[in-house]
């Protein structure tokens, strides 16, 4: 019942965010495509499907053909970038010696960019999720403390965080539908670690089962946990502020000093430069 209920939830997403008439057709016609193209040429080997996968769900593409569909698009990138390597090879314009590099370049730019665009989107969700894990924090310390319990502070978390943070909203908003479907608290927490692939949330995911396990205060413990997620978030800070004058010193350099010295000592070499010329007449 839990997959269900994590199904429906992306399922119902997807849908909102299709595009209505022709153009939804054309984009599901793509995808179907993509699906059908990279059943065929996906890797076999389960530690590459297991990979590519999570890197998938932390990036938030969880319908059943996402993994298909990505290499899908992958391995169709790469056959568009040997089309294209093939016609600037034969247009006369590439040197003969350059020709097998522009096509085995532009056949790993098509296969290897995906990839990259994926990681990226990766890290742009646990860095959102990362900023405001703090607050989450302390919201969920609020309710635990009002006398609530954790699957209904972790609801309410949800709820507040929905305009803020709609990323960790959402990944709270599963962890609630898994609860409620039935499945182990100890089970549902580890799939939102898995979900979201960062160590702060692993961490208090691991805390939370320990809670759990010994019947130990959690109030308590999420206090602590909370306490120290802000001062790691202060001492992030920190270090982004003493690494500014690193920063800075190529630009002052390159860039600002050599300026300086134009405005600073440009007049005075033009006088310099004129007394120089009127005494050789």
């Amino acid at each position: 019942m839990a997959e269900r209920a994590v199904a429906l939830v992306t399922d119902s997403r997807l849908k909102d965010g299709g595009r209505p008439g022709i153009f939804g057709w054309i984009e599901g016609s793509i995808r179907r495509a993509a699906a059908w193209f990279g059943e065929l040429v996906k890797p076999r080997e389960a530690q590459e499907l297991t990979k590519a996968r999570s890197s998938l769900v932390q990036a938030g593409y969880r319908q059943p053909s996402a993994l298909e569909i990505y290499w899908g698009i992958k391995a169709g990138a790469a056959l568009v970038g040997l089309v294209l390597g093939a016609l600037a090879a034969m247009s006369g314009k590439v040197p003969g010696q350059y020709k097998l590099f522009v096509v085995v370049g532009l056949t790993a730019a098509g296969f290897y960019i995906p990839g990259m665009i994926l990681d990226s989107r990766v890290k742009a969700r646990q860095t959102a999720i990362q900023k405001s894990l703090p607050d989450a924090l302390d919201l969920l310390v609020v309710c635990v403390e009002a006398g609530m319990g954790l699957d209904a502070a972790i609801y309410r978390v949800c709820q507040e965080m929905s305009l803020k943070d709609p990323i960790l909203s959402a990944e709270l908003r599963l962890l609630t539908l898994e609860l409620r479907a039935g499945k182990a608290r100890r089970e549902a927490l580890k799939n939102l670690s898995a979900r979201i692939g960062l160590e702060d949330v692993g961490s208090l995911v691991a805390m939370l089962i320990q809670t759990d396990m010994f019947g130990t205060s959690i109030a308590q413990t999420l206090r602590v946990y909370a306490d120290s997620m802000r001062t790691k978030r202060f001492q992030l800070a920190e270090e982004l502020a003493a690494k500014l004058p690193v920063k800075l010193l190529m630009p002052l350099i390159f860039f600002i000093f050599p300026t300086l010295l134009i405005v600073i000592l440009g007049p005075a070499g033009i006088r310099i430069f004129q007394m120089f010329g009127g005494m050789g007449k």
